[in-house]
């Protein structure tokens, strides 16, 4: 009788579906261990297995590009509105939709048709050497261009996405015009040329390289959960400022993921992207990795509870998908290298 059975679920294509069901493979340019427990969690949960392939974001959108109808990859993750951005003008991605993402991912955080959704959030903040800056020094992204910043102020260069997706928004709410005026206003007063990544610039505003830095709220936010003396020294030296408070809100950007375009695995692929938005999922990522979770009702960490509330930017994240191209080209006008 099970032999039966068997031929029987053969010839209705039932074994074909299961096998497709029991795994699942993913691109990601995400580098978190947090990523790796919820990859175990969600296969103890489904029974399906993940492939991961890692690489940076421009790496895998070239590889998806070349590989085209071929390709294996169900899901692709990345950080930040551009890379989603240039996944998306590539034709990376196929919209889909389901009950739980339309429920519990806020239309700011999701692309209109649903080719990407949007899993946990990040603040582009300030932080400050507390010996050489007062907090009521500080107001907004666009003061930090005025003279009295003159050789004080320190950020990544110009081809990374974080900067790049802040001077989107900056022309979403300013215009390019004032955009460029501000950029070119704040690379007068950079301390050094643009150079490392987040936690550099943190580390230097500590040892009084420069005063303030532009940087994601999670970086500070690991140096302060950090139990490395070296790390404590950097935190006890340094505070996190919330820019814009009184006006647009801090800038907000994104961790998402959708499905690719020719994912031969779909439906396991839109029950990952539902698994995202779970309380359990969102409590991973902001316990493991800092970040604030996009569904209401999970906490963040509580290290980032510490920062205290604060006035986020709801300019939708696919608008700055849209100005990316021109906050390029700003960039490089106004010499931010």
């Amino acid at each position: 009788m099970r032999r039966i059975l068997a031929c029987l679920a053969l010839a209705l294509g039932f074994v074909t579906v299961q096998a497709q069901a029991e795994e699942l493979n993913i691109y990601s340019s995400r580098h978190y261990p947090s990523d790796e427990l919820l990859f175990g969690k969600f296969k103890e949960e489904t029974g399906i297995t993940i492939n991961l392939i890692q690489g940076g974001a421009a790496e895998l959108v070239q590889r998806l590009k070349l590989e085209g109808a071929n390709s294996p990859a169900d899901i692709f993750i990345t950080t930040d509105a551009a890379n989603l951005w240039r996944a998306q003008s590539a034709g990376l991605f196929q919209p889909v939709t389901s009950p739980v993402l339309e429920k519990v991912v806020p239309a700011q955080f999701r692309e209109p048709s649903g080719l990407w959704y949007a899993f946990a959030t990040r603040a582009r903040v300030i932080v400050y050497n507390k010996d050489r800056v007062k907090p009521e020094e500080l107001s907004t992204y666009e003061a930090l261009a005025e003279p009295q910043w003159k050789g004080r102020v320190l950020s990544r260069s110009s081809n990374n996405e974080y900067v790049q997706s802040m001077v989107a928004a900056m022309i979403a709410h300013l215009g390019e015009e004032k955009t460029e005026a501000w950029a070119k206003g704040l690379v007068a007063n950079f301390a050094r040329p643009p150079k490392g990544a987040d936690t550099d610039q943190i580390r230097a505003v500590a040892v009084g390289e420069a005063d303030v830095a532009i940087v994601n709220h999670y970086y500070f936010a690991r140096l302060l959960a950090s139990d490395k003396p070296a790390d404590k020294e950097v935190v006890d030296k340094v505070r996190i400022f919330f820019p814009d408070q009184d006006s647009f809100g801090t800038h907000i950007n994104v961790s998402g993921a959708g499905v690719a375009a020719h994912a031969p695995h779909r439906e396991a692929a839109i029950k990952f992207l539902d698994y995202l938005a779970s309380p359990e999922a969102q409590a991973v990522f902001a316990e493991a990795n800092n970040e604030f979770p996009i569904v209401d009702g999970v906490a963040p960490s509580s290290v980032v509870q510490s920062f205290g509330p604060f006035k986020r930017d709801t300019l939708p994240i696919d608008d700055l998908g849209k100005n990316n191209g021109a906050a390029v080209l700003l960039l490089d006008r106004a010499g931010w290298r």
